[in-house]
């Protein structure tokens, strides 16, 4: 008798919470629905694997509107470059189709796909040749000799640089996999540079100076293996392929990532010194010094050297305000507060100011 009490007891409470709870549950699912749209990131699953394997195949291909696109891109970010035009440079980003071989790569590598795997790196192989002739040839062409420091930002890779190339292969990855958000293509494309670290190799091969072209190489392997690995690494938790497939690839990214480890991270420390004495060397200029106190500094570029400081500084000030002797007795100054020889370049932009008396 105390087991059927019970078992109308929660008979009864079912009963009341479906005629009760149920259609304020119903109207919250209408409700969320009609506001979220095609919104369903926590139900929506990955593209079928022969439908990705569609996707992937088609922008492997290596065809002429593919090395056709690719050279116009090259074109474009060459003489972006050399004009130090930011915006041109990110046009150049949108329209280059290199994203294509590399995720391509990746997937492959995750299936243990053969076919695409070769097909892939043959695709990536001549459009990094063609990418780089481009270069070489409009740098030529133009006759332009100046590093614009557009160039330059692209041949000293930091690990900072590596940690964009892994997220967007990641974003990459995931955007080829989910057909609702493939407009977000574009937007790899822009946060993670390939095209123009390649045109910059050519510049630096048209300017016969080699720290260009290999910083800027650098640069561009550091996004292709952080690309690759990161990419490789999302399709394999979203089911494609398995662990034991995709193992040597993984291991060889990581091996070629521990590699270019290296290079970056000293370049990272430099950077964060150069940094340090940059602020260092401001607030001793700004605060501690007379000789620039009624001047305004523009600029403040500093090297480091394993030696020595060499730091130029742009002021805005009197051509007569500032003696010969003062700039020496600033260097010596900071070479005791740096601990470290320096050398000071001071260019003065000379202030002329007129006015206009109250007749």
């Amino acid at each position: 008798m105390l087991l059927k009490i019970n078992f109308n007891y929660f008979y009864q409470i079912k009963l009341l919470a479906k005629t009760h709870i149920s259609p304020h549950i119903t109207s919250i699912k209408k409700f969320w629905h009609s506001q979220s749209g095609d919104w369903h990131w926590l139900q929506e699953k990955p593209m079928p694997i022969a439908s990705l394997n569609r996707s992937l195949w088609r922008i492997s291909v290596p065809s002429f509107s593919f090395h056709f696109m690719l050279g116009l891109s090259s074109v474009i970010a060459t003489l972006a470059l050399l004009a130090d035009s930011v915006a041109v440079i990110i046009g150049a980003m949108i329209i280059a189709p290199l994203m294509g071989p590399i995720l391509g790569i990746a997937y492959s590598a995750t299936v243990s796909n053969r076919r695409l795997l070769r097909r892939s790196i043959l695709t990536l192989s001549t459009g990094i040749i063609l990418t780089i002739v481009t270069a070489w040839l409009t740098t030529m062409i133009v006759g332009l000799r100046t590093v614009s420091p557009e160039i330059l930002s692209r041949t000293n890779p930091t690990l900072l640089d590596l940690g964009i190339a892994l997220a967007a292969g990641a974003a990459g990855a995931f955007a080829n996999s989910r057909r609702s958000i493939a407009d977000a293509l574009p937007g790899v494309a822009i946060a993670v540079a390939l095209v123009p670290p390649l045109s910059v190799v050519g510049i630096g091969l048209a300017f016969a100076q080699k720290t260009l072209s290999l910083g800027a190489f650098l640069l561009f392997a550091t996004n292709l293996v952080g690309i690759i690995f990161s990419g490789s690494l999302v399709f394999l938790f979203q089911s494609y392929g398995n662990l034991k497939r995709a193992k040597k690839g993984l291991f060889f990214s990581i091996f070629v990532l521990s590699i270019l480890g290296l290079p970056l991270s000293i370049s990272l420390r430099e950077l964060l010194i150069q940094e340090n004495v940059r602020s260092k060397v401001s607030q001793l200029v700004r605060n501690q010094t007379l000789t620039f106190a009624n001047s305004d500094i523009n600029s403040l570029k500093i090297q480091s050297f394993s030696n020595r400081l060499d730091i130029t500084m742009q002021i805005a000030a009197d051509e007569d305000s500032i003696t010969q002797n003062q700039i020496e007795l600033v260097r010596d100054f900071l070479a005791r507060e740096l601990q470290k020889p320096v050398e000071l370049e001071v260019v003065i932009v000379p202030v002329n100011i007129l006015k206009a008396p109250v007749r």
